[in-house]
């Protein structure tokens, strides 16, 4: 692990020289991308360094606990013993850091919200978790942008595709994926009986076009005038947009721009990303056919969370986890939950690793 490392961090200094050098100036694009890589090297550089300083004190202590003076024999145990526990917990991070990355994690999202079991009350409770999103994607920094919506006369939402633009996007929301049920008394229900109902969410890595070839001869454009609940973002001309993938069937729609041209631009991107998870799910059970991750397959027939709002708890069934904070993550605050999935992820990773 530490040779591993230690290799990493020779390319790290490489990075450094030839930055320094001041050649390098005069092509802003090749600096850049210098730059990236010795900017996603350095958690490597650093953890070999680490590791390679409480070496060097583990030597030191152990050299002085063969001397004569008591004292200092004593003195050596002590440093030995905390030594040792942190070269551990150093071992445990370097594990971690060096399993095989996603490839798609640094992608931008394509996220799909859709009302499921529950009529009205699950077109609200989309409307609820868009909201969510949008605050978590503010609260990171990211770029949040509706590209097609189809709302119902109350407010909820049927449908609804999003890009979400930024560092890490897709790290962090990769886990959404699934079927969120959501438990509580909707204000129609003049009762106060507790209905259950039940949102689905798709998270796609953005595709690139070089990530997915297209043939043009494939794919079904339609147009048509945009509409939406109660006459909003009702155009006079056919700008929205609905491509159809003949192969495999697969359906996208655009309509919230007034130009037919950008409504195109955006259901390629959503189609591109639809096809791109299709083949990786498939390459996945090609691989991996009997084993099912702890955190879940992002099957969207999977039920992964619940809301529960009159006792006030979010419970993710995939880690058994249970917050009773539904206020704030409702708010956009799904830190805690996401890291939680992020760990449990790793330590799966850690175990197939070791097998």
């Amino acid at each position: 692990m530490l040779d591993k490392l230690k290799q990493i961090e020779q390319r790290y200094i490489e990075l450094e020289t030839r930055l320094s050098d001041g050649d390098v100036y005069s092509d802003p694009s090749a600096m850049a991308k210098l730059m990236k890589e010795q900017k996603e090297l350095y958690p490597y550089a650093q953890a070999a360094r680490d590791i390679e300083k409480c070496l060097e004190r583990e030597s030191e202590a152990l050299t002085l606990i063969d001397g004569r003076d008591p004292e200092m024999r004593e003195l050596a145990r002590e440093e030995l013993s905390e030594v040792r526990g942190e070269l551990e917990r150093l071992y445990a991070e370097a594990k971690i850091l060096l399993l095989p990355k996603d490839p798609n994690d640094d992608k931008n999202v394509i996220l799909e919200i859709r009302g499921g079991a529950g009529g009205e009350e699950a077109a609200l409770f989309a409307a609820a978790l868009l909201r969510m999103y949008t605050m978590y994607a503010e609260r990171n920094r990211w770029k949040f942008e509706i590209m097609s919506v189809n709302e119902t006369e109350l407010g909820g939402i049927k449908e609804v595709s999003a890009l979400i633009e930024g560092r890490g996007a897709y790290a962090r929301l990769k886990y959404e994926s699934g079927v969120h049920r959501v438990q509580r008394v909707p204000d129609t229900e003049a009762s106060g009986r507790i209905h259950t109902s039940t949102v689905t969410v798709a998270v796609l890595p953005e595709a690139e076009e070089v990530d997915i070839e297209i043939n043009p001869a494939d794919l079904k454009v339609d147009t048509y005038r945009a509409g939406g609940a109660g006459g909003q973002h009702v155009n006079k001309t056919d700008s929205a947009v609905r491509i159809t993938h003949m192969p495999t069937g697969v359906v996208v729609e655009c309509q919230d721009e007034r130009s037919q041209h950008k409504n195109r631009d955006r259901a390629m991107k959503i189609l591109r990303s639809k096809l791109l998870e299709a083949k990786t799910i498939e390459q996945e059970q090609a691989l991996a056919k009997e084993r099912k991750s702890q955190v879940g397959t992002g099957d969207r027939n999977e039920r992964i969370r619940t809301y529960n709002f009159p006792q006030g708890r979010m419970s993710d069934h995939r880690i058994n986890l249970t917050l009773y904070k539904l206020g704030a993550i409702i708010d956009g605050d799904l830190d805690e939950t996401v890291d939680a999935l992020a760990s449990a992820a790793q330590a799966e990773q850690l175990t197939v690793n070791s097998e």
